[in-house]
């Protein structure tokens, strides 16, 4: 994708407060990666190569890579591959798959393969523990798979654990089948931010969803049933949000679509974790 459509990187950077968080594991980072969209048209080796540099230079405590690492064609992902050997952190390199990433079994299977031969370990409603046993990471399916099964991989979790949740699609936050368990933290992408955001406003593609807005609606290359197929929570779109108990963040993205982003850059996100009423400092 043109620079001129893309924009230049950005790294936001946001703390977090959890409930009953080991005290070992305050100031915790994670830097979150998502929407990769490796097709060879929606993200340049440029901008690839610098989100791994930044996120090397971050030196964090665990990365997480929250889905679609390709468009359609399964292939480019041992290309991707090459680049995302090369992250390292101290509790290693977790994933989740996207829909991109699930149009076929084979091509899940393969996006799989090539992810876990560089050393990535994907999740697909599977808990691990990379901080330890106090703090599980869990991974859950594809909201659109099928598959999606929040039970599988919480159910045998004690209710008095704080944990982090991996999710591609926001719009789990918001279903009751994750709102019954506990989560503390979960991370999304998915949304690429909207893309297009009209300062003070929020994304064109939610606005555009407004009764008032009708003719511009009308007007734009997308329709309100285009929008909610994306996503139904276009205000969980990009950002840090509280959903219940729970803390969603919603990472912007790598990929981009045409026609290009505006206000709205490519992100990495460095997540800092802290107990839930220490001092900040």
């Amino acid at each position: 994708m043109h620079r001129l459509l893309t924009g230049p990187l950005t790294v936001e950077r946001v703390t977090v407060p959890i409930r009953d968080l080991p005290e070992r594991l305050q100031g915790c980072r994670i830097v979150q990666l998502s929407d990769f969209h490796f097709d060879g048209l929606r993200l340049s080796p440029w901008l690839l190569q610098a989100a791994i540099e930044k996120t090397q230079a971050l030196a964090p405590d665990l990365i997480a890579l929250t889905g679609d690492f390709v468009t359609k064609d399964p292939a480019p992902i041992f290309t991707l591959a090459k680049y995302l050997k090369a992250l390292n952190s101290r509790f290693g390199t977790f994933a989740v798959l996207g829909n991109h990433d699930n149009l076929s079994l084979r091509g899940r299977q393969t996006i799989i393969q090539a992810l876990t031969a560089v050393g990535i370990t994907v999740l697909w409603n599977e808990t691990a523990y990379p901080f330890g046993p106090e703090f599980p990471l869990v991974g859950l399916a594809d909201y659109w798979s099928g598959e999606f099964a929040p039970r599988k991989a919480l159910s045998d979790l004690s209710p008095d654990l704080p944990r982090l949740v991996l999710s591609h699609n926001p719009d789990t936050a918001g279903s009751m089948s994750l709102q019954q368990w506990r989560v503390d933290l979960q991370l999304s992408g998915h949304t690429h931010g909207g893309q297009i955001v009209l300062p003070g406003l929020g994304p064109l593609v939610s606005i555009a969803q407004q009764p008032r807005f009708r003719r511009l609606r009308q007007a734009l290359p997308f329709s309100r049933k285009d929008c909610d197929r994306v996503v139904q929570h276009w205000e969980w779109a990009s950002g840090l949000h509280r959903v219940g108990e729970s803390w969603l963040y919603v990472n912007q993205g790598l990929g981009t679509y045409l026609p290009g982003r505006l206000f709205c850059p490519p992100e990495l996100t460095e997540i800092t974790l802290t107990r839930q009423g220490a001092s900040q400092g």
